[in-house]
C-alpha cells in the first residue's frame, strides 16, 4: 500500500559554517576618507616634526607655582603617525608616511635635521622608515572591531613597537655596515638608550592623548 502522505527523502541537510565562509570584520573607511586622512596625516607629520611635546606641572602645584609647561623630551610627530592609522586605517597611514619619506629624501627639509639622500646615514632614519609599517599595523588593528578605547590604545602601542623595532634594526645595521666617528658598535648602546629607551615614556603619554582624540572623532563620524 502507498502511504497517504509521501515521505520526502530529499531533506536538506543543515550545513555548518566553515572557516572558508567566515568573513573578518572589514574596515569601514571608504577610499575618499582614506585619501583625505592620508593627506591630513602627511601634513600633520610634517608640522609636528618641529613641535615639541609638553605637559603642565601637577594641578595641586598650580596655586603655588602657577601653570608651568614641562617638556616630554619628544615631539608630537609619533602622535600624528599613529593618529592617521587610528582614523584612516592601514592604507591611509602607510601612504601618508611613504609620501613623507619620499618628500624628505628629495631634498625637502621635512625631517628634523633637514633632508636629502644623505639622511640615510642618520641614526634616526630607521625610526622614520618605521613610520610606514608602524602606521600600517596601527591602522590594521584599529579597524578590526568598532572603535573602543582599549582597542585603539592596543593598536597605537603595537604601531609604536613596530617603529622602535625598525629603528633598532637600522641602528644595528648602520653601526656595523657603515660605522662613523659617532655611531659604531662600541657606541651603539648609548644610541639605543637615546633613541628608544628615553623617548618611550613621553611617547606613551602622547599615545594616551591621540587615543582619546581618535575615539571621540570616530564616535562623531560614526565609524
Amino acid at each position: 500500500m502507498k502511504p497517504l502522505f509521501p515521505v520526502n527523502t530529499h531533506r536538506k541537510r543543515k550545513t555548518r559554517p566553515s572557516l572558508a565562509n567566515y568573513k573578518k570584520p572589514q574596515s569601514t573607511v571608504n577610499p575618499a576618507n582614506e585619501f583625505l586622512w592620508g593627506l591630513i596625516g602627511l601634513l600633520l607629520t610634517i608640522f609636528t616634526t618641529f613641535l615639541p611635546a609638553s605637559i603642565t606641572n601637577l594641578p595641586w602645584n598650580w596655586s603655588h607655582d602657577g601653570v608651568l609647561p614641562e617638556s616630554l623630551g619628544v615631539t608630537y610627530q609619533i602622535g600624528a603617525v599613529l593618529l592617521t592609522g587610528c582614523m584612516g586605517g592601514k592604507n591611509a597611514g602607510a601612504l601618508a608616511q611613504i609620501a613623507y619619506v619620499i618628500l624628505g629624501l628629495t631634498w625637502l627639509p621635512v625631517f628634523a635635521h633637514g633632508g636629502d639622500w644623505e639622511y640615510l646615514k642618520e641614526p634616526s632614519f630607521g625610526y622614520i622608515l618605521g613610520f610606514i609599517p608602524g602606521a600600517w599595523v596601527c591602522g590594521l588593528m584599529a579597524f578590526r572591531t568598532r572603535a573602543k578605547m582599549e582597542t585603539l590604545a592596543f593598536s597605537a602601542i603595537c604601531g609604536l613597537l613596530v617603529i622602535h623595532l625598525c629603528g633598532l634594526v637600522y641602528l644595528i645595521a648602520l653601526s656595523f655596515l657603515s660605522p662613523s666617528q659617532t655611531l659604531s658598535p662600541t657606541s651603539l648602546p648609548s644610541f639605543i638608550v637615546n633613541y628608544s629607551l628615553l623617548p618611550i615614556p613621553g611617547q606613551l603619554v602622547i599615545i594616551c592623548v591621540i587615543v582619546a582624540i581618535a575615539y571621540f572623532l570616530r564616535l562623531i563620524l560614526f565609524y
